[in-house]
């Protein structure tokens, strides 16, 4: 009897996942692999390994997922939106569920299943999502599974923002700089992400019955989910943690599948490569940064121009004055002669820690510091900037905006605008007659900040030079929603 195989594919936002079927319907293989935004090639390689394993099998195949529309469309394989996949399998497996509550890398959804099925989902951002969990891990030197392992000894919840990266990190920050536990940090952050998903989703509509978790964060973090059993105040015979719930919609187009003709391997074998030698041409690329090497050569000797003068440190005599900008993300230490000179200069991240990555910073440059040269003044400015004064007794506090004005003024006297772009936060200050007349700081959202830019880098697997020299040598730029989140849109 010829051997019929059913298989559904869940292209999501951060992972690709794939569930086969036996004509039974019974389970017979599964993956969850991370595409680092290289949707196209984790497709092919996954329904390669399936023609590898499965030599003798025909396919029924179905996509569904938020990144598989286009892969479907190149394969000529049926797709299905994730909802009416997330419907079949919630019917087969979990009928007598009330409400869903799924999170993904970068989506978020509640789905009611009354006499009409209701979806809410997440729009522009991607606050309490699997991304923003990874993203909060690393403030606290963890990953995603570590923050689970953490919160299972939680003492005490603390508000946290989860909107947004920028507001989270600003009410991480502090608290880690007061020395608050780990444990209830990490308890914390999950408290956040319950409280945008049921705020932000839900919207005053009431989630009650039987309520089923869906998804790689709920799957995996249970310490997440007991977070929403709590807010929710669900009773046990309420809560349904359905067999792994994070392949359920991939499931769920396995059985969608069913209507579809089978295929054979060399006829998926051929689909694979006409999907690999695709090109999108459904958005137009934007110009690339640099068309020619020697564009790239003007503008780096253009920007050149504009130096710090430089003095010898190893043989300097006299006053020298240290300045600390204890940022959102990273520590800058300067030291500078008595006429402004750099004498020495250290940049790093503070690790999540400001006062510790100054004290490091400061012990390095005592370290080759003269015997001849007095430290006779010292200032500090950033986010940490009181913290650090007052720990380490540091002469001078400033705000960031003086701090900036006065530096920027010393290249250019009659400046009038001045942009900066930190780890968390982007700011345009306007001058007029030498005095600021306006700042503009962003509110809502880090996108386009350090924090952005290290996010988008590490999901395509790349370190921020690497993710620099690419972006240098790119022909064929994307046009990309310039969203905390939205490197899902990535196209290569």
């Amino acid at each position: 009897m010829e051997q019929i195989l059913h298989v559904g594919v869940d292209v999501g936002s951060t992972t690709v996942k794939i569930v086969v079927m036996d004509n039974d319907l019974n389970t017979i293989y599964t993956d969850y692999t991370r595409h680092f935004s290289d949707t196209k090639n984790t497709v092919c390689n996954v329904l390669q390994k399936l023609a590898l394993d499965y030599p003798e099998a025909n396919f029924t195949i179905a996509l569904t997922g938020s990144g598989a529309m286009s892969a479907a469309k190149f394969l000529d394989l049926k797709f299905i939106q994730e909802v009416v996949s997330c419907k079949r399998s919630v019917e087969k497996y979990i009928p007598q569920t009330d409400v869903v509550i799924e999170l993904g890398g970068e989506d978020a959804k509640i789905i009611y299943f009354d006499k009409f099925i209701e979806q809410r989902m997440n729009g522009t951002c991607a606050g309490g999502t699997g991304a923003f969990l990874d993203q909060m891990a690393s403030l606290l030197s963890t990953d995603t599974a570590g923050l689970n392992e953490l919160a299972k000894n939680h003492n005490t919840i603390y508000p946290i923002a989860s909107r947004c990266g920028v507001f989270a990190k600003t009410d991480i920050q502090p608290l880690l700089n007061e020395g608050a536990r780990k444990e209830d940090i990490a308890a914390s952050i999950f408290q956040a992400v319950v409280n945008q998903t049921i705020s932000g989703l839900a919207c005053g509509r009431p989630i009650r019955g039987k309520v089923a978790f869906l998804g790689g964060p709920l799957s995996y973090l249970p310490e997440l989910r007991n977070r929403f059993i709590e807010t929710l105040n669900l009773k046990e015979d309420e809560i349904i943690v359905p067999e792994e719930a994070h392949l359920l919609v991939a499931k769920g187009a396995a059985l969608d599948s069913l209507d579809s003709k089978p295929i054979t391997v060399e006829k998926l074998k051929s689909k694979i490569q006409v999907l690999k030698s695709s090109v999108d041409t459904t958005t137009e690329p934007l110009p690339p940064l640099f068309v020619t090497g020697e564009e790239y050569t003007q503008f780096k000797a253009r920007h050149e121009k504009a130096k710090v003068e430089t003095n010898d440190l190893s043989t300097y005599e006299g006053d020298c004055y240290i300045g600390i900008d204890a940022g959102s993300t990273t520590t800058k230490l300067v030291l500078i002669d008595r006429d402004g000179k750099l004498l020495h200069s250290i940049y790093g991240s503070n690790e999540g820690n400001p006062l510790k990555s100054v004290i490091k910073m400061l012990k390095e440059l005592y370290s080759v510091l003269p015997k001849k040269a007095i430290v006779r003044y010292s200032g500090v400015t950033g986010y940490g900037e009181k913290l650090v004064q007052t720990a380490l007794n540091i002469d001078l506090n400033e705000i960031e905006t003086i701090a900036h004005y006065t530096a920027a003024k010393q290249f250019m006297p009659n400046v009038t605008s001045i942009v900066d772009i930190g780890g968390q936060d982007m700011k345009y200050i306007k001058m007029k007659n030498n005095v600021i007349d306006n700042i503009m700081l962003n509110e809502a959202c880090s996108s386009g900040c350090g924090s952005f830019i290290q996010t988008f880098a590490s999901s395509l697997n790349l370190s921020i030079n690497e993710f620099v020299d690419e972006a240098l040598q790119s022909r064929r730029p994307a046009p990309l929603r310039f969203s905390l989140y939205s490197i899902y849109e990535f196209k290569n």
